[in-house]
């Protein structure tokens, strides 16, 4: 069994056994592999895909990597939940320590950005001092104490993803289902949760731009969890526009407080609503998801949510003053606000083009080893759906540049502009659990 061989098997488009997957993800892993074959391998998965089986073997692999945490000796439902990712899509920040806040402990394992999407982990090291690497007893004693603890892959948990994840993220491999769920699954897995929800995206900012990709990932995803012993539901929601009207790293911290505080968007907090009702009802605080929502505007109306953040920022070396003043967190020096050229209906604000314009502003990466300019990002004053005036500011872009003119002109065309009124994208499309999918319509 060699490299070069199982490259061409899954090239030609031929199943893969388990011992051929664990030998590229082990080989890799341990640095038998080098990472221009390992590259390879990824893009013939990315082309020809994979099937159940294969998804299965590969997410145990990827899993026996490293090691697992023990959560049991915490005697509560403890409910983790993902995204497959997007732009502006702060939602893990609001949610963990909104759940928490109500009694449901969230262990997090996240990750960093992918491609135009932004990472979890790089908008909280945007907060001054915030850890994202803590040891497996750290970890473990933050979700006793307080209920709640985002982290990153380390060494021992999921090794073999945080080396495919930084790999995928420079090779144009992000967006495949199989590397996706495994990736996902292996990190969730060995973070310890009892149950999930994820929340697959669609559109055109999304991995999944069709429906009918979003709902293929929703159902491995669902099922990967149920097979390995967990309660799980999906999600498919929008992505064709920004969620919410922040991107960018320390502009989405500062917008997940305002959603703690009860200032969030329509759009943000429908979603983030809805998978912590779903949360809850899993957790067994809440005899339904309506029932659960209810507790969580009420956590959120009198402080808790704002609260358990603020404790989270302290217990991972932050400092939590800036959930009181937002004005600590890094900020770009420079604005530029792109203004209508004429009036209209938004009809289409590409959230793959914003997205991409936040990468080139210093937002993402282009190569594994960018250094992410925490404070730049696009503030979107306007969403689809919404009438503007010729001269009316669309969105503000934060920048430390001299010269930002690709950026403003990727941002002009991906705003379309139309003389009808036109509908908003829906926030939610389906929900699917084991049962199969079901429409929110």
């Amino acid at each position: 069994m060699n490299a070069y061989e199982i490259i061409v098997k899954k090239r030609d488009g031929r199943e893969l056994s388990p011992e051929e997957i664990a030998f590229m993800v082990d080989g890799f892993t341990e640095g038998r592999i080098p990472d221009y074959q390992m590259a390879a391998w990824m893009m013939a998965v990315f082309i020809r895909g994979m099937n159940p089986a294969e998804v299965t073997a590969l997410t145990a692999t990827m899993l026996a990597s490293g090691d697992t945490i023990d959560l049991s000796s915490i005697p509560a439902v403890k409910v983790d939940k993902h995204s497959t990712g997007g732009v502006g899509d702060k939602v893990s920040l609001v949610l963990a320590p909104l759940v928490a806040s109500l009694g449901v402990p969230v262990p997090m394992m996240s990750g960093r950005g992918l491609g135009h999407t932004g990472g979890t982990l790089d908008k909280l090291e945007s907060i001054p001092g915030f850890r994202v690497s803590l040891s497996e007893e750290e970890f473990k004693r933050q979700v006793s104490e307080i209920g709640v603890a985002i982290i990153g892959q380390t060494r021992k948990l999921a090794p073999a993803d945080a080396g495919m994840y930084a790999l995928r993220d420079v090779t144009a491999t992000v967006d495949s289902i199989p590397l996706i769920a495994g990736s996902i699954m292996s990190k969730k897995l060995a973070a310890g949760p009892d149950a999930f929800v994820f929340d697959v995206k669609t559109g055109l900012g999304a991995f999944m731009a069709s429906q009918a990709q979003a709902e293929e990932m929703a159902r491995v995803l669902v099922e990967i969890a149920v097979l390995s012993g967990k309660d799980a539901r999906a999600v498919i929601s929008d992505m064709n526009q920004p969620l919410g009207r922040y991107a960018g790293n320390a502009l989405e911290v500062k917008e997940t407080i305002a959603c703690l505080k009860g200032e969030g968007p329509d759009d943000l907090m429908t979603l983030t609503y809805e998978i912590a009702g779903m949360m809850l009802e899993m957790g067994g605080k809440a005899g339904s998801i309506a029932e659960g929502k209810d507790l969580a505007r009420a956590a959120i109306s009198d402080g808790r949510a704002a609260a358990k953040f603020a404790e989270m920022i302290a217990w991972q070396g932050g400092d939590p003053a800036c959930v009181d003043d937002p004005s600590l967190l890094p900020a770009a020096g420079q604005r530029f606000d792109l203004l209508a050229d004429a009036s209209g209906y938004i009809a289409r604000l590409n959230a793959l083009e914003m997205g991409l314009a936040c990468v080139e502003l210093g937002a993402g990466r282009s190569r594994a080893e960018d250094k992410i300019d925490m404070g730049t990002g696009i503030v979107f004053h306007r969403k689809v759906g919404d009438r503007v005036e010729e001269g009316d500011p669309i969105l503000t872009i934060h920048h430390d540049r001299g010269d930002i003119s690709s950026q403003i002109d990727r941002c002009r065309k991906a705003i379309v502009l139309q003389d009808s009124p036109c509908d908003p994208y829906p926030i939610l499309y389906k929900i699917v659990d084991k049962s199969g999918v079901h429409s929110c319509f």
